[in-house]
């Protein structure tokens, strides 16, 4: 299980912030120094998410060049460490499997510094080890390294198990988009009985639909600047659509109507007037983060009880369950899949807004 490789680890590398307008280049790297808790995988798709153009611009802070992006990622398993079926049983050679936004944590092995967030299975809320699929740095000392490569190796506690029913292309985005959506509205009680809107249709808002209605809400509502999104917000499964610089008292007539709102855009414009949506005691969520990272809440919704929260990926049981959902109910999200060959227009293609509402890169 553990015996040593006979393939190459190659993938797009950003060297700086050039490479967020389709500079990357294709080449050979280093993975993660192999430790017995790893596990190699075969990478076959990996999802182009937004946080791979803020990191390859440092839009985020400074990115730790050269990098390889790439978080949502799908493939088989080629290589398991001695340690790492204790550490994740259901890992065998040539099953397919998933890894998410988040490869490592401490997982409550720093001395002196317990983890009540991993050892509750919040790893993605942990405070001295989280380590991103990209762009982070393992406590062995080496780089992470992303999926729009040809493999990738990380532990296996971060590795999940993909549902026999689920395309790998309709699986890769839920690893980091759709859980960004799923975990925050599961945890607000997002189900029968709840109103729910999604402010923003993208990759993310369209994963806010499709989980509410998966999830039993009542009714969904999308948010959206203008029309023009309107048909796809309704064939996602949206039972309303409000276009905020189109439509005419668009918060008199839908004020106090909603249990939970989350917001996929970074931007505060309109702010308030979404929180005004929201009936006493319910809940904004935003998910979405400007390259700044600040935002200006109003106070004038708080004081009706309403609460304002945001998210952070998902959990590896978050993801098991998500996908469990998505399996049960037939999740489809919307996807583009692209070659892995075309990462270089696909990701400048993300910038300019053409996917609808997923790019997924193929090997």
């Amino acid at each position: 299980m553990g015996s040593a490789q006979d393939y190459k680890f190659e993938g797009w590398m950003g060297y700086d912030k050039s490479a967020a307008d389709g500079k990357l280049v294709w080449t050979e790297f280093d993975p993660k120094v192999w430790e017995e808790t790893d596990v190699d995988i075969k990478v076959s798709h990996c999802g182009i998410c937004g946080s791979d153009l803020h990191v390859l611009r440092s839009g985020w802070g400074p990115t730790k060049y050269p990098v390889c992006v790439g978080h949502e990622i799908i493939g088989t398993v080629l290589r398991i460490g001695s340690e790492a079926a204790s550490a994740n049983p259901s890992l065998k050679v040539g099953s397919r499997v998933g890894v998410g936004a988040q490869s490592d944590s401490c997982r409550n092995r720093i001395p002196d510094k317990k983890c009540k967030e991993c050892e509750i299975g919040q790893e993605n809320y942990c405070q001295h080890g989280f380590v991103g699929t990209y762009n982070g740095t393992y406590a062995n000392g080496s780089p992470s390294a992303g999926g729009y490569a040809t493999h990738v190796r990380c532990p296996a506690h971060f590795v999940v198990p993909i549902p026999d029913s689920i395309p790998s292309e309709l699986a890769a985005p839920m690893l980091c988009a759709g859980v960004t959506m799923y975990s925050p509205m599961k945890r607000n009680g997002c189900g029968p009985g709840k109103t729910v809107g999604v402010v923003g249709l993208g990759g993310l808002g369209h994963f806010g639909v499709i989980w509410a209605k998966a999830m039993g809400a009542d009714r969904v509502v999308v948010l959206s600047r203008k029309r023009s999104k309107a048909a796809d917000a309704l064939a996602v499964g949206a039972d309303a659509y409000i276009a905020t610089e189109e439509d005419e008292d668009w918060v008199g007539a839908n004020r106090n109507s909603l249990d939970i709102i989350i917001s996929t855009i970074s931007s505060n414009k309109h702010l308030g007037d979404y929180m005004s949506l929201i009936k006493a005691r319910g809940v904004m969520i935003q998910v979405g983060l400007p390259d700044a990272g600040v935002f200006e809440i109003p106070t004038g919704p708080l004081v009706r009880g309403i609460k304002f929260e945001g998210g952070l990926v998902g959990s590896p049981g978050e993801l098991v369950e998500m996908l469990a959902l998505a399996a049960e109910k037939n999740v489809k999200p919307w996807v583009n899949v692209r070659p892995m060959k075309e990462a270089n227009q696909a990701i400048v293609d993300m910038h300019e807004g053409k996917a609808r509402y997923r790019y997924v890169l193929a090997n």
